[in-house]
């Protein structure tokens, strides 16, 4: 598989060496491990803010690649979905999956084994069975009601 996410001439291991707020660009989507579950709909509990996952995948979300199909106009279609950045990871990481390296690299964590920045390859998440190729459901095809009934558990 062809890695859209461009790692080509990083530092190697750039992200033991430099705070994220000192990532420029490219070093800063290249931590995007392509698993495809921040693009998953959420539901947060309103008492405890406990935040659960669901299969249940942003209508832009391509569940054979874990890609967004239309990431550099997907504010066209989800207003509401978040451009993550390290200005704004202290507000958004309490929701992001338990093995994002975002998250990961917040919390202070290394990255996992099966990352592609260590593994050279883009199909590494998928084989480590970390990603959401192809066992999501469409919110199109799924009422918000039942949203609860597609609660997943993580890590995954």
């Amino acid at each position: 598989m062809t890695d859209v996410i461009d790692r080509t001439g990083l530092a190697k291991r750039f992200w033991e060496k430099k705070p994220l707020n000192k990532m420029n660009q490219k070093e800063w989507e290249a931590l995007c491990d392509g698993c495809g579950k921040c693009c998953l709909n959420k539901l947060e509990d309103e008492d405890t803010g406990e935040v659960a996952l669901t299969r249940v995948a942003c209508r832009l979300l391509d569940d054979a690649s874990c890609l967004c199909a239309q990431y550099d106009i997907r504010h066209n279609f989800v207003p509401e979905c978040i451009v993550l950045k390290p200005s704004n990871l202290d507000s958004h990481a309490y929701w992001m999956p338990q093995t994002c390296a975002y998250r990961l690299l917040w919390e202070g964590k290394p990255l996992p084994d099966w990352h592609p920045l260590l593994t050279g390859t883009p199909d590494s998440v998928h084989a480590a069975g970390v990603s959401v190729k192809g066992w999501t459901v469409s919110e199109f095809d799924t009422p918000e009601e039942d949203w609860e009934n597609h609660i997943i558990e993580e890590p995954i």
